[in-house]
């Protein structure tokens, strides 16, 4: 853990809370954006501003030799505001330069349908990715969610080689679901009310579809199309929390963060949730394994004085993803 003062200019206008979320996102930038990086991903949310920001500073000269990938609308927008190079995350090219050329029988069987388009070998992984969160806990597991783009947020998260996130200093909290009281959980609209009496059974008191507000009659649709159901929990326990005997499945009254994680995603009707825990990049790298990891390798709070206080991932041997 590090604080550094890392005032940027032009932030002296700005609410102590928008200067905090400029201040940790140029030094997320100045430690983490390399001119070398071809692939750069862009979360959500309002602290991602200030990251598309400092690397736009950087200058066309670094930015346009690269392809800059969105989680959802907002950050597409975003870069596209920015002048940046717009990619996505489904386009990503291969590994090698020289894909091998597609037959004529190919071309034939891919026109009618009767072959998929042959997306063979390793796609290119992004360099890093940036993104902010609604609450990280002392080892760097996040709530996202909140501006519902959680699953785009988790798939660019995991295509990246390093994620790193960055907030202000009101996301810090020793445990998850602190602050932040509920767990967001992107689903089939059709599978809403089975969802309901599924999270209630697992011990979450008054699950809830988030609905549009002022702005928008009826539930909140992702860009995915689907529905978002925000689901209380008591506050999660890491694994060091847990009493002997207690495995932190809700059997006891209590949950791990990994083992609710796991525990949502495998409920019929959920694409994806807003726990992003287990492994980081450099974990799933060291393990042998493509892909990257839900959690980041750093996170970067800007602090009221003006400050960034920087959390280190400090798990780092390799190890093998669980079901």
């Amino acid at each position: 853990m590090a604080t550094e003062n890392a005032l940027p200019r032009e932030s002296s206008g700005l609410s102590t809370i928008e200067a905090a979320k400029r201040c940790a996102a140029f030094k997320a930038v100045e430690d983490h954006f390399d001119p070398a990086y071809r692939y750069i991903g862009i979360g959500s949310g309002s602290t991602v501003v200030y990251v598309v920001e400092a690397i736009a500073a950087q200058g066309r000269a670094i930015t346009n030799n690269m392809i800059f990938v969105p989680t959802g609308d907002q950050s597409k927008q975003i870069i596209i505001e920015a002048g940046l190079p717009l990619g996505s995350i489904d386009s990503l090219p291969p590994v090698h330069e020289n894909p091998p050329a597609i037959s004529e029988v190919s071309s034939k069987l891919l026109a009618v349908g009767q072959q998929d388009l042959a997306l063979k070998g390793k796609r290119q992984s992004l360099d890093v990715a940036f993104d902010g969160a609604d609450e990280i806990d002392e080892e760097l597991n996040c709530i996202k969610g909140g501006g519902a783009c959680l699953f785009q947020e988790k798939l660019v998260a995991t295509s990246a080689k390093k994620f790193v996130c960055v907030a202000d200093y009101r996301k810090l909290q020793p445990r998850l679901l602190t602050a932040w009281k509920a767990i967001p959980i992107e689903i089939a609209p059709m599978s809403a009310p089975v969802i309901k009496r599924m999270l209630i059974t697992l011990g979450s008191p008054d699950p809830t579809i988030r609905q549009g507000g002022s702005a928008k009659a009826g539930p909140v649709v992702t860009d995915n199309g689907m529905w978002i159901i925000d689901a209380p929990f008591p506050p999660l326990k890491l694994a060091k929390d847990l009493a002997e005997g207690d495995k932190g499945d809700g059997s006891k009254g209590t949950w791990e963060v990994h083992a609710l994680g796991r525990r949502l995603k495998r409920i019929v009707g959920v694409l994806d949730v807003g726990l992003f825990h287990g492994r980081n990049g450099i974990q799933v790298a060291n393990s042998g394994e493509e892909g990257g990891g839900q959690k980041p390798v750093a996170a970067y709070f800007g602090m009221a004085d003006g400050g960034v206080e920087v959390r280190v991932a400090q798990e780092i041997e390799g190890v093998k993803s669980k079901p």
